[in-house]
């Protein structure tokens, strides 16, 4: 049994807390969220009342939180100054890549261990515990902290140094978003064109158009495995998560003088979506949005 303090009880989190408990993991968990805290209580783990609480005896600490500067303070002011020296940090957040160095440098000052773990597959993996992992770290660090991560995971792989994850999850997650729109493009045009899409699904996922977003995430409801077009565009990974990760993508294209054409415009048609107010429909909803259809998701 590990001692595990977890901070951060969201949509995400909340499930990834539960899987550590259902490892038989003595998880301690904190959220600003009283609700949230509550349902962590009754997956299994148990309540603390501060994050100094949580980490004071952990043996490693998970954090999921919304951005960057949540991050830094979260490090900064409390888990470095009240965590033992000998628990290995892992924040799952997703993140700009400097923060993560900065946290990074900073636990290292500290005596710690630290690795950036962002995620990919949304809400349903992480109740699943079929996540995705990319990690930033010491080559030193990462048997540890895979074995840490193992009651969350599908897979967990090993970016690079400390920042190697957040870049990786960007630069996929852009990938995605692009993927995505081109998808929804092409049955939104499949429709005008009069070719079904279960028809168009059957070829285009055996030949060269194949992609995720076609065969394990199809926008359009009643064609391949079950997504979130078959509940209405609820759960699985919300918009405005996507807008996050493409503004972040955008942010660090600008910094490095990375031209990222697609990336922009991508993130400028899930702005238009966002602001228009589906940012918590899944992000294969945009496909309404290329219809010209967006009053069906109301």
């Amino acid at each position: 049994m590990t001692r595990i303090a977890f901070i951060g009880l969201g949509n995400m989190g909340g499930g990834m807390a539960a899987n550590q408990a259902k490892a038989q993991n003595q998880v301690r968990a904190f959220d600003l969220s009283a609700v949230a805290v509550e349902r962590a209580v009754a997956a299994g783990c148990r309540a603390s009342g501060s994050v100094a609480d949580a980490v004071a005896d952990a043996e490693v600490v998970i954090t999921m939180l919304p951005a960057g500067p949540h991050v830094r303070a979260v490090y900064g002011e409390q888990i470095l100054a009240h965590a033992p020296s000998s628990a290995l940090l892992i924040d799952c957040s997703t993140i700009d890549v400097d923060s993560a160095r900065a946290v990074a440098r900073q636990a290292a000052d500290a005596g710690f261990r630290f690795a950036d773990a962002p995620v990919s597959g949304g809400i349903m993996a992480a109740e699943a515990g079929t996540l995705a992992f990319m990690v930033g770290c010491a080559a030193g660090d990462f048997a540890a902290v895979e074995a840490a991560l193992a009651p969350m995971s599908r897979v967990t792989i090993h970016a690079g140094d400390h920042g190697a994850g957040q870049a990786a999850k960007i630069c996929n997650n852009m990938l995605l978003g692009v993927s995505m729109l081109g998808t929804c493009e092409a049955f939104a045009l499949a429709e005008k064109l009069g070719l079904a899409a279960d028809r168009f699904f059957e070829i285009a996922s055996k030949s060269s158009g194949q992609c995720w977003s076609i065969t394990s995430y199809c926008p359009v409801p009643g064609v391949g495995p079950q997504t979130p077009a078959d509940r209405g565009y609820e759960g699985g990974f919300a918009s405005a998560m996507m807008l996050k990760d493409l503004k972040l993508a955008q942010e660090a294209a600008a910094k490095a003088g990375a031209s990222t054409p697609l990336g922009a415009q991508a993130e400028a048609l899930y702005a238009l979506f966002d602001a228009n107010g589906f940012g918590g429909k899944d992000f294969s909803a945009v496909i309404e949005l290329l219809r010209g259809r967006m009053a069906d998701l109301h």
